[in-house]
């Protein structure tokens, strides 16, 4: 029952939280608080027993019949993959609670009670196992969003949340069409009508209707990463959101689609991902190199760290479809890195928006002077996003490059310019905000205890990730192994991406060595 209590506590916390924010501002942010405490202190063993990693890759499994008649079920469970996302989505949940602490004056309750039921659906999202089940909580992240968004907001923020909610929910419906197709074929061919993840394993079906059910799957996954062309929303709603709601966003809502790639395409349309993948290559490609030049393009700060997403979810784009073991290992690490980083730049721009009311980059500069503690941090975040060795994004990074490598040298090449370029728009942040000519006679506090607080969380864990990431890999280990299977069928998967890679690239004896190195490549072994 515990992975129901970590969804159930944060439900009722909401709802407690909205009742007693008729009363007090205060019991809101308190309950939040020993909500998200309670589901890490749940957590906490199940954490400690995924060491050592045993036979299966499964920690926790539960499943009662929920609506039997239609083969839906209740079915929760915890694996590596699925335990790492959770620890960042509770962690990420406390800082957006103590971040948003003076922030938020009005309507307090109803605010928590949003952070906590988008908390709650991406918890559901990361532990379904009945298709049925992941599509509801997939939903349920959506709502309160739109509301924190709609309500909470800046300037053009009713915008911002219609648009939102319009590319997510109109790719949630393909999603769940496919979902449809998919519980139809396999009933038809077995008679048993079921959403069961385990059972829908090998369902068969033509080459065609793979790739379309597949492709019902990638529209909701590639809208919430985002991906080129499907990226429209993204800034728009990280500009106008709370700080809170930009930190989920980035931190959490991004990274379920991340999620969706590695847990549902791949296992369940092996060959039609197999043939899809130089196209999901290019794409992410493409997101790299275009979400670093819109990146730079901006003078709108907020803006501008919401392009940069873009650009760093093309990595995982590239390394989920690089069909290898050590760029599977960099998207993990890149989900993490991202997360942390990148949060960690939009609490400094809502710092700074609550200090001196603007984001134009043109109207900042000389800022270092009066908060240097802030400086620190937003440079430690700016490092990071572009890439330093000894933080989290340089071994992600790294990862996928090496893994993408050893299977597309082009692609490798091409998205090695997003190291240059996000050196470039990162430093520019810098330079524009905290150095420079002072362009007005600022007199502002700096970071106080609460924030400094926030602030060395974050950074502490940034650093954790990048000098100790062997940690991460062999909680994630079993996962990425059931994930891939390399001893079965990730061969019929690889010589197929290898015909296809065949057709542009004469370089037969290669592909044939990574098949056989990658048969024998330790996951833990970069």
């Amino acid at each position: 029952m515990i992975l129901l209590d970590l969804i159930l506590i944060l439900v009722l916390g909401g709802l407690l939280a909205w009742f007693t924010g008729r009363w007090s501002a205060m019991l809101p942010r308190i309950i939040s608080l020993i909500a998200i405490t309670l589901d890490l202190i749940l957590l906490f063993p199940a954490y400690l027993n995924s060491y050592p990693i045993g036979q299966t890759s499964w920690l926790i499994d539960y499943k009662v019949a929920w609506i039997p008649h239609f083969g839906i079920n209740l079915h929760l469970a915890l694996d590596g993959l699925s335990m790492i996302l959770l620890v960042l989505t509770l962690f990420l949940g406390l800082i957006s609670v103590l971040i948003s602490w003076k922030e938020i004056r009005e309507k307090s309750g109803f605010f928590h009670f949003n952070i906590l039921w988008i908390l709650a659906g991406i918890t559901g999202v990361f532990l379904s196992l009945d298709l049925f089940l992941f599509y509801f909580f997939w939903e349920l992240m959506l709502v309160p969003m739109y509301f924190l968004i709609g309500i909470y907001g800046h300037e053009n923020r009713i915008y911002a949340s219609f648009k939102f909610f319009i590319y997510t929910q109109a790719g949630g419906l393909l999603m769940f069409l496919a979902i449809l197709a998919l519980y139809f074929i396999h009933g038809r061919n077995t008679a048993v009508y079921t959403f069961d993840y385990m059972e829908l394993f090998g369902t068969s079906m033509s080459g065609t209707a793979s790739f379309l059910i597949m492709l019902g799957f990638l529209a909701a996954f590639l809208i919430k990463l985002p991906v080129v062309p499907l990226h429209n929303w993204l800034p728009d709603a990280h500009t106008e959101a709370p700080t809170a709601g930009s930190v989920i966003l980035a931190g959490l809502l991004l990274k379920t689609g991340a999620y969706g790639l590695l847990r549902f395409v791949i296992p369940l349309f092996p060959q039609s991902a197999a043939s899809f993948a130089p196209y999901g290559m290019i794409l992410g490609v493409i997101g790299i190199l275009y979400g670093a030049k819109l990146a730079y393009a901006q003078t709108d700060l907020k803006r501008l760290v919401a392009y940069t997403s873009v650009s760093h979810m093309g990595f995982v784009m590239l390394g989920v479809f690089s069909f290898n073991v050590i760029a599977l290992q960099g998207v993990v690490i890149q989900i993490i890195a991202h997360a942390i980083s990148t949060g960690g730049l939009f609490i400094m721009v809502g710092q700074l928006q609550e200090r001196i009311h603007i984001r134009d980059l043109n109207k900042m500069g000389g800022l270092w002077n009066e908060v240097p503690v802030m400086g620190s941090m937003g440079l430690i975040f700016t490092l990071a996003s572009l890439g330093l060795p000894g933080l989290g994004n340089f071994i992600a990074e790294f990862f996928i490059l090496t893994g993408t490598f050893k299977v597309n040298v082009l692609m490798a090449c091409l998205a090695s310019l997003g190291l240059i370029a996000s050196m470039i728009y990162s430093l520019r942040i810098v330079q524009k905000v905290f150095l420079g000519k002072e362009v007005s006679k600022w007199e502002i506090p700096d970071l106080s205890v609460r924030e400094n607080i926030v602030f060395a969380s974050l950074v502490i864990a940034i650093i954790y990730i990048g000098l100790t990431p062997q940690q991460v890999l062999k909680t994630a280990e079993p996962s990425l192994t059931e994930i891939l299977n390399v001893k079965g069928k990730t061969d019929t998967i690889r010589s197929n991406f290898i015909m296809n890679e065949a057709i542009t690239s004469p370089q037969d004896n290669e592909h044939s060595f990574i098949v056989k190195r990658q048969r024998n490549t330790d996951l833990t072994d970069p």
